[in-house]
């Protein structure tokens, strides 16, 4: 009898720990406090922080360990405002890999310069997703729901819209927070707008972009070139087209960051027709960087 209730345990604990959705490396930089007396505070911090994402279940559905989604979040403290609170920014990166392939496509790499939270070593953290409880848990549910929204848009055509509703009811609860960054009076480019834009019909071919970019392209590419380019070919067409109606939105921002030396290296091994269109239109589409996407032109393949 006791090595049946054993084994349920041991079953039980496993089923979870392969239950959960991420694997999220956490960094915490404190350099620019002064002293040493808090590096033990800093250092709990981060350990809270990894078990708070790692440990909480997100979805409910089931991941395997290889079925994790790879991420990173960093934390740059900039400022001790008082002996629990603090200041500075969180960034956040992210991954998917490329079917057939040992090969990780950059999916988010966004750096959020509002970023001011409480903690106390003491305090467990906790997370609800009916009310705002503090500011330090509900960014990093945010990020998290992106993050996962992101990974399933590029899956299934708009697989992510559960998740990325959840940060949006994020940002409803926190408007009455006192932190910044939660507003769309504040700025053009920060929480609020992420979701408004992810969620927005206006922007609705940026979310097309993830998945024909990545499960009809990217996935193709190393058994279908020319197919999976003309698919990459459509995605970057899409976003173009949004940028042509809507310029400069962060969405079309977030995509062109982690993308833009993505493209150069996929269609600098194009056909000469490929490699023009495909250079125009991210020229139009990111003109600030247009020098860039002469790269794409260089060394055609011969048809």
């Amino acid at each position: 009898m006791k090595k049946i209730i054993l084994f349920l345990i041991i079953l039980f604990f496993g089923f979870n720990i392969l239950a959960q959705e991420l694997d999220c490396r956490i960094q915490i930089n404190y350099s620019s406090i002064q002293g040493t007396s808090n590096e033990k505070l800093f250092q709990a911090m981060q350990q809270s922080l990894y078990e708070f994402i790692n440990n909480t279940k997100w979805t409910n559905n089931v991941y395997s360990k290889d079925e994790k989604i790879e991420c990173n979040i960093s934390i740059i403290v900039s400022e001790q405002i008082s002996s629990d609170e603090f200041k500075g920014s969180i960034q956040i990166t992210t991954s998917r890999p490329v079917y057939a392939t040992s090969y990780l496509s950059p999916m988010l790499n966004y750096r959020d310069q509002e970023f001011q939270f409480k903690y106390n070593e003491f305090e467990p953290l906790e997370f609800n997703q009916n009310t705002f409880t503090d500011n330090l848990t509900s960014v990093l549910a945010y990020y998290i729901y992106i993050i996962i929204g992101f990974d399933y848009d590029s899956f299934a055509h708009f697989g992510g819209t559960p998740y990325f509703q959840k940060a949006e009811k994020i940002v409803q609860n926190a408007q009455s927070a006192q932190e910044a960054g939660w507003k769309s009076y504040e700025s053009t480019k920060n929480r609020y707008w992420i979701t408004e834009n992810l969620l927005g019909e206006q922007y609705s071919q940026l979310r097309e972009f993830n998945y024909t970019y990545h499960r009809l392209g990217m996935d193709k590419l190393a058994d279908k070139p020319t197919e999976a380019r003309a698919a990459i070919e459509q995605a970057v067409e899409n976003l173009r087209n949004v940028q042509r109606r809507r310029a400069n939105s962060i969405l079309t921002t977030l995509i062109l960051t982690v993308k833009s030396d993505e493209i150069v290296n996929i269609f600098s091994d194009a056909f000469s027709d490929e490699k023009a269109r495909v250079a125009n239109m991210m020229k139009e589409t990111d003109p600030a960087n247009s020098s860039k996407y002469d790269g794409i032109l260089r060394e055609s393949k011969t048809e």
